[in-house]
C-alpha cells in the first residue's frame, strides 16, 4: 500500500508543478490539423496566383481583339457612309435623269399604278414608289398579301422585254418618328434598321419572283429623304415608303465599297 500511495503522491506533485505549463501545451491533433489547413490554404492561394496570372493574359489578349475588332468596325462604317453619299449621288442623279424604260414597260407600270392607288410610277423618271402601308404595317417588314401581289405583278414587268436586263436599286425611308414599342425595337433598333430591313424584304420577294440577284441592291435612308415635312400623320404617311429606282445593265451600285468591305 505505500507504493501505489507514494506514486499517486508523486503524480499529484507533478500535475501541481507543471499543470500552468500544460495549459499552454497544444495536443497534437491539434496542432497537425493547422499544419494540414495551412498547407491547404497556400495553395489556394498559389492556384489563385495562377488563375489571376492567366485571367490578366486573357484579359491583355481580349482588349488587343477588341482593339482590332473597334478598328475593322470604324473601317466598316466609313465604308458604309461613303456607300450611302455613293448612292444618294446615284439617287439624285437618277431622279434628275429621263426613264431609261421603253414605252411599252412604261405603259404597263403606269397601268399598274392605276390598279393599286399606294403605288406610283413616274414615266418621265421611271422610279415606281410604294407607299408603306400597302407593303407593311406599322413598325413591320413582313410584306402584306396586297403587297405581295404587287411586286408580284412588278416583278413580271421587270422581267420581261427591254425592262430585262436593267439593275434595280430598292430604297427604304422612315418618317421622323422613333421607334416606340418594346416589340419592335427587338427586332428594328432604329429607324436606319426599319428602313434598311424594309428594302431588304422587297428585294428579296423579286428575287423569289424571278428577278436575278445580281440586278438587285438595297438601302435604306431612315428619316433622313422626306419627300414633305414631317409635320402631320398624312405627311408621315407620305414620307414611309419604299421607292425603286431603274438602272442601267452596267451601273455599279456599290462600286468599289463592295470590294472594300470584303477586305475588312
Amino acid at each position: 500500500m505505500l507504493v501505489p500511495a507514494r506514486v499517486s503522491l508523486v503524480c499529484i506533485s507533478g500535475l501541481l508543478l507543471f499543470g500552468q505549463a500544460a495549459c499552454n501545451v497544444v495536443p497534437y491533433p491539434v496542432y497537425r490539423q493547422s499544419q494540414l489547413h495551412a498547407m491547404h490554404l497556400s495553395q489556394q492561394n498559389q492556384a489563385m496566383a495562377g488563375e489571376n496570372s492567366a485571367l490578366q493574359q486573357q484579359f491583355a489578349e481580349s482588349q488587343q481583339q477588341l482593339g482590332i475588332a473597334n478598328q475593322r468596325l470604324d473601317n466598316l462604317k466609313s465604308g458604309l457612309s461613303q456607300m450611302q453619299q455613293h448612292n444618294l449621288g446615284l439617287i439624285d442623279k437618277l431622279k434628275n435623269s429621263r426613264n431609261p424604260l421603253g414605252r411599252d414597260t412604261s405603259r404597263r407600270l403606269l397601268d399598274l399604278s392605276g390598279k393599286y392607288k399606294n403605288f406610283e410610277f413616274d414615266p418621265e423618271t421611271g422610279v415606281s414608289k410604294f407607299h408603306s402601308d400597302i407593303l407593311f404595317d406599322v413598325g413591320s417588314d413582313r410584306v402584306k398579301p396586297d403587297g405581295l401581289r404587287l411586286l408580284q405583278e412588278f416583278a413580271s414587268i421587270m422581267n420581261q422585254g427591254d425592262a430585262g436586263n436593267l439593275k434595280i436599286l430598292v430604297v427604304g425611308h422612315t418618317d421622323d418618328r422613333r421607334i416606340a414599342h418594346n416589340s419592335t425595337r427587338r427586332v428594328h433598333p432604329t429607324n436606319w434598321h426599319l428602313s434598311t430591313n424594309r428594302a431588304n424584304s422587297v428585294v428579296l420577294l423579286l428575287s423569289k419572283n424571278g428577278i436575278q440577284q445580281s440586278r438587285l441592291g438595297a438601302a435604306g435612308y431612315s428619316m433622313h429623304q422626306p419627300v414633305v415635312a414631317n409635320s402631320n400623320d398624312r405627311s408621315r404617311q407620305m414620307n414611309r415608303r419604299v421607292e425603286i429606282y431603274v438602272l442601267a445593265p452596267d451601273a455599279a451600285m456599290a462600286g468599289r465599297w463592295s470590294d472594300r468591305f470584303h477586305r475588312n
